[in-house]
C-alpha cells in the first residue's frame, strides 16, 4: 500500500450514523467471515476488511469503520488510526477510477511532472481530486516499482506504462466514456474502484492470469542470465558459488553478450571479480557462500 504523503496530506474521515441496510449488512457480515477466518488473530484482518468496506461504500465511510470494530472486536479510534494512515483507504467519495501518476524520482525524470500537471489542467482537478462526473480521482503516487516503464500511471493500481500527457489523455477520456480500457500489464479490462476493493478484500474476480504478466523491458536480467548460461547458487551453507567459467561476464555489444544498442548500467553485467553473479569472491573462488575473507572483513 502507499504511504501517506506529507505533502498532500488526506481529508479527516466523514462521520456518517446512516447504518447498513439490512441485506447490506447481512452480506457484509458474511464476507467479513470469510477473510476472518483466514487469520490466527482476528484482528489482523482489519487491512482486508476497510477494503470491504471500499467495495461497498466507495471510501471509508463512518459506519464502515463502526462495521470492523464490531466484526474484529477493536475501538473505533484502533480502526480510524489504521484508515487513516494509509492513502489505499480513501476519507471521501472516490471516483469510478483512481489515476495515479508516478512522480518519483525515476518517473519524473522522464516526464512524469509534466504528465500529472497536464493530466490534471485537462481534467480541472488536483491531487486527491475527483471530476464532477465523479468517474476520475487524480492522486500524484509514490514509486509502483515499475521504473524500466517510466513514466507510468497506473489506473486502480494497473500499470498503464511508458505514457504520455497525450496517451494519459486518451485513456481518462476512455474511462469518463464507459469504455472498456485494458492496461499495458495485467487484466483486460481496467476493473472500477470498488470491484478492485473487492479484490483486495480477498475476493477473486477470476481475472488473474488474464493479459500481459511482464513487460519486454522487465524479462531483461532473465534474458541476459540464459543467455550466459549464468545459474544462481543453491542458497544452503556450503554450497559453491557457480563455477567462474559460467559467471564470467562480457560486457554488452561484445562477442557473448546481448548486443541491444545502447544498454544501461543495470543491464549490463559487471566485470569487476567483486560483483560476480552469484555473490562470490574473485573469479575462480569457490568458497562457500556467506564466509568472507579477512580482507573483506577489514
Amino acid at each position: 500500500m502507499f504511504a501517506p504523503s506529507p505533502l498532500h496530506p488526506q481529508a479527516p474521515l466523514r462521520a456518517s450514523d446512516e447504518p447498513y441496510p439490512p441485506d447490506v449488512l447481512e452480506r457484509m457480515s458474511a464476507d467479513a467471515a470469510k477473510v476472518i477466518s483466514r487469520y490466527p488473530q482476528q484482528r489482523s484482518a482489519l487491512l482486508p476488511l476497510l477494503h470491504l468496506v471500499q467495495s461497498v461504500d466507495g471510501y471509508i465511510t463512518g459506519r464502515g469503520v463502526h462495521f470492523c470494530a464490531e466484526q474484529l472486536g477493536l475501538t473505533t479510534a484502533e480502526v480510524s488510526g489504521v484508515a487513516t494512515f494509509y492513502t489505499q483507504y480513501k476519507r471521501h467519495p472516490n471516483g469510478d477510477y483512481t489515476v495515479g501518476v508516478c512522480t518519483n524520482t525515476l518517473c519524473a525524470i522522464m516526464g512524469g511532472d509534466q504528465l500529472f500537471e497536464e493530466l490534471s489542467e485537462y481534467l480541472g482537478i488536483g491531487h486527491d481530486e475527483t471530476t464532477e462526473d465523479g468517474k476520475i480521482t487524480l492522486e500524484r503516487v509514490e514509486c509502483n516499482a515499475a521504473c524500466d516503464f517510466a513514466p507510468v500511471v497506473m489506473v486502480n493500481w494497473e500499470f498503464f506504462d511508458n505514457q504520455t500527457p497525450e496517451s494519459a489523455r486518451q485513456v481518462v477520456d476512455r474511462l469518463r466514456a464507459g469504455e472498456p480500457v485494458a492496461p499495458t500489464r495485467g487484466p483486460s479490462r481496467v476493473g472500477t474502484f470498488k470491484e478492485v476493493s473487492r479484490v483486495l478484500a480477498g475476493f477473486t474476480d477470476g481475472r488473474a492470469d488474464e493479459g500481459v504478466g511482464a513487460g519486454p523491458a522487465s524479462l531483461q536480467g532473465t534474458l541476459l542470465a540464459q543467455k550466459m548460461g549464468w545459474s544462481a547458487p543453491g542458497g544452503t551453507d556450503g554450497d559453491a558459488v557457480p563455477d567462474a567459467q559460467q559467471t564470467q561476464a562480457t560486457p554488452a555489444g561484445q562477442e557473448g553478450g546481448l548486443d541491444r544498442g545502447r544498454p544501461s548500467s543495470a543491464d549490463t553485467p559487471s566485470n569487476r571479480p567483486d560483483e560476480q553473479p552469484g555473490g562470490g569472491g574473485p573469479a575462480g573462488d569457490a568458497r562457500p557462500v556467506g564466509e568472507n575473507t579477512k580482507e573483506e572483513e577489514r
